[in-house]
């Protein structure tokens, strides 16, 4: 009889982490403490991002919420190493991904037969439905999947990024690039070369890929927001600050909103 879906271990996928060195209780003891930067990422980027939610959309706090959504699912996985929790993990990683695109792909790049966000955005949903129940088909190749969308989003940011003139915008994109590079090399690193890092007693990549995927996805958020601001909010001045320290570009990248000639929405 097939283990329930609850059951630890149940997941068929097992990271390079030797499991429960550290506590009875939790099989991956780095990759499940290192979700902890989503839970302190998430709240914070709402906070930094509200005056701008108030003047595009209240929807930009739902994107921060599933960001702490998905580092509470990715603690329960990597504590378990369950299939459920493993589902729990993806599928919430593609909503995220999926609000993104239902909130902040630029009008310019929908589909030729939609007309307006709203049917864009319903568009999304039922993509993001169907891809969830195919997610249980072969949830080997899940995570694959997730990591092959990121080649369209670098796609959209070169195509962007070619017609701005900001200059705090093209670094925020080529650090948001680096960062996705590093964080993409630790996961494949884990993932494919397993056993040379337990040759150098070294099995933290995937921990790593937690904390880089945050920063990266904290970045890269911002750009988008930016290059939505420029159809969406044209009577809107945005510029790139950073948290905690406004006169550096280092730390947590936001969007002030520093002038609008439309009275702002009440928040």
């Amino acid at each position: 009889m097939p283990p329930s879906i609850f059951a630890r271990h149940s997941s068929e996928i097992d990271w390079c982490e030797a499991n429960y060195l550290q506590s009875e209780y939790v099989a991956e003891y780095y990759n499940t403490v290192t979700n902890i930067a989503f839970l302190l990422v998430g709240p914070l980027m709402m906070y930094l991002l509200h005056p701008y939610a108030c003047k595009r959309s209240l929807m930009v706090h739902l994107v921060w919420i599933m960001f702490i959504v998905i580092g509470l699912f990715s603690m329960y996985y990597h504590m378990t190493l369950s299939f459920f929790g493993q589902l729990l993990d993806e599928v919430s990683i593609l909503w995220v991904i999926c609000l993104g695109y239902s909130l902040w792909l630029p009008q310019p790049y929908f589909p030729r037969f939609i007309r307006g966000r709203s049917q864009f955005g319903a568009l999304i949903f039922i993509v993001a439905f169907l891809s969830t129940l195919m997610s249980f088909v072969k949830p080997t190749v899940n995570a694959y999947v997730l990591n092959s969308i990121t080649f369209h989003i670098l796609y959209l940011l070169v195509k962007e990024i070619r017609k701005c003139t900001d200059r705090d915008i093209i670094s925020l994109t080529r650090v948001s690039f680096c960062l996705w590079l590093v964080a993409i090399s630790c996961w494949l690193s884990d993932r494919l070369f397993c056993n040379f890092w337990k040759s150098l007693n070294f099995c933290y990549l995937h921990s790593f890929w937690h904390i880089f995927i945050c920063l990266t996805v904290a970045h890269i958020n911002i750009v988008f927001a930016f290059f939505d601001a420029q159809y969406e909010m044209p009577e809107c001045t945005l510029h790139v600050q950073y948290w905690p320290c406004k006169s550096t570009r280092v730390g947590l990248p936001y969007l002030a909103v520093t002038n609008a000639t439309v009275p702002k929405k009440h928040c």
